[in-house]
């Protein structure tokens, strides 16, 4: 190991049992939603009113709004009712409790972290910060999520963790975001779909377009003459797949930090949001934004995605493009270096490379800048979220695999002016599970998706064995100097 002191403060995150948000719960045939409301029709309002109240009684202290939520529930099924203009509220709210369940979102896990300093800095003590750490919030089915946790680091060093809310809820999804022709037909053409249909589809719109126009443009392009073919019904797919992938959130500003979960929305991502990478992005303007890169997945395959917020209320999601979009791990520098972006990733899972770009959105051509060296990591090494910089270089927390599959945390240091350049490297792990680490869910495993300096010192949120969540402080420049002198 390396003689750099490590504190591990006595912080641990935990999976909670009781955080869940309300799902619809729906039968996969029509016949079998239409004889569940069936039955619910045929009874009287005093047994609607009875049983309603019980559900009320059980559920409505565990959910804001749970009104609110189930007639929502309601409504998804509300085209299979003959006259829903002859129910009655109560009725309408039963049917939407008989068409939802609810959800434990860390049952599982609760791990994988990143942190960044909070957008309002507002009760921050003098010498301290305030931060946002995401998790990856894993339950039933292995659905994974994002949630976020709000703190506080004294200016002592000491890390004080906000109060965690009993409630979490979903964010509005806002139903007609805009799309950019040239990126959408450009990650068309990536899917393999250069078809004079997909050209067609898309000629009547503008350069920006929204996602009714689009509707409408698919709707005519239906009602045309056209052999159904497998290769038509599969453009037809793959444009609504796209469209379906990005979106915008919203959530409320009542809503404490704990409060806000980002669950799975669109196909793509229908089994889960995995290892969000949190960075705080500072333009050459001074301006900044958030971003965000994870990984969606469908159950059978992945796909990188972009999350860009100014203030954890609002939320982009979007697709990235370029044949550098594959794999696991990508994690973007928090500024332009020569006027373009640069990029993190991990394309063939095994070693560690770099990208750059005049786009946060279009990533091509990757280098490999590391590859496993020492035995700790002679599977594949990986990052631990984006580098961030220091005045000896941009520093680089990385991830390892060695035999037994046990995973360790270590660091690398690049060049600032050309981060392919390796001028750094610890040849021992800067963390591995201890004793009381390594059992877990996915035993003998410490990863990080996120760091970030407060002075002089490095603050590490880390998981253990895909489970839970600690955090290690470590001093920078003992670390720096083992990565200087290559020890």
């Amino acid at each position: 190991m390396n003689q750099i002191p490590i504190c591990r403060h006595p912080i641990k995150l935990l999976p909670l049992d009781d955080r869940v948000i309300l799902r619809a719960f729906l039968p996969g045939t029509d016949a079998g939603i239409k004889a569940i409301l069936q039955r619910v029709l045929h009874r009287s309002e005093a047994e609607v009113a009875r049983q309603l109240k019980s559900v009320c009684r059980d559920f409505s202290e565990r959910h804001y709004d749970i009104e609110e939520l189930l007639l929502a529930n309601y409504k998804k099924v509300e085209g299979h009712i003959s006259k829903p203009g002859t129910l009655t509220t109560d009725r309408k709210l039963l049917i939407g409790a008989y068409f939802s369940g609810e959800y434990s979102l860390e049952s599982a896990a609760l791990f994988n972290p990143s942190i960044v300093p909070h957008p309002d800095q507002t009760g921050a003590p003098k010498g301290g910060l305030r931060f946002i750490m995401s998790l990856r919030a894993t339950g039933e089915g292995h659905i994974s999520s994002i949630e976020f946790r709000a703190g506080t680091i004294l200016q002592s060093g000491k890390i004080e963790m906000d109060d965690i809310s009993r409630y979490v809820t979903q964010p509005e999804v806002i139903v007609d975001p805009a799309y950019h022709k040239p990126s959408f037909l450009l990650k068309l053409k990536e899917m393999g779909l250069q078809s004079n249909f997909v050209l067609n589809a898309l000629s009547s719109l503008g350069d920006v377009f929204n996602f009714g126009e689009l509707e409408r443009s698919l709707s005519s392009m239906r009602l045309e003459p056209h052999e159904r073919t497998h290769h038509f019904e599969r453009n037809l797919e793959f444009i609504q797949w796209l469209a379906d992938s990005n979106y915008d959130i919203h959530f409320s500003k009542k809503l404490a930090i704990s409060e806000r979960i980002i669950f799975p929305v669109s196909l793509n991502e229908s089994k889960g949001i995995e290892d969000a990478r949190f960075v705080h992005f500072v333009e050459d303007d001074g301006s900044s934004i958030y971003y965000a890169t994870y990984t969606a997945y469908n159950g059978h395959n992945i796909l990188p995605q972009l999350i860009e917020t100014k203030d954890f209320l609002h939320f982009r999601i979007l697709t990235l493009n370029g044949n550098g979009v594959q794999n696991k791990g990508m994690a973007l520098f928090p500024r332009r270096i020569g006027g373009r972006y640069a990029m993190l990733s991990r394309q063939d899972d095994e070693n560690l490379l770099i990208m750059f770009s005049n786009s946060p959105h279009h990533w091509s051509n990757p280098k490999v800048i590391l590859r496993p060296e020492q035995p700790w990591e002679s599977v594949k090494i990986g990052n631990c979220g984006s580098p961030i910089e220091t005045d000896a270089g941009w520093l680089v927390i990385t991830h390892g695999v060695g035999p037994m599959r046990q995973y360790a945390i270590g660091a690398a240091l690049l060049d600032l002016n050309d981060p392919t350049k390796v001028i750094g490297r610890l040849k021992a792990p800067l963390i591995v599970a201890t004793a009381e680490e390594r059992e877990g869910y996915v035993p003998n495993v410490v990863y990080s998706c996120g760091s970030m300096l407060h002075g002089d010192t490095l603050i590490l949120p880390y998981a253990i064995s895909d489970s839970a969540t600690v955090i290690a402080s470590i001093p920078l420049p003992q670390l720096l100097q083992a990565l200087q002198n290559k020890q």
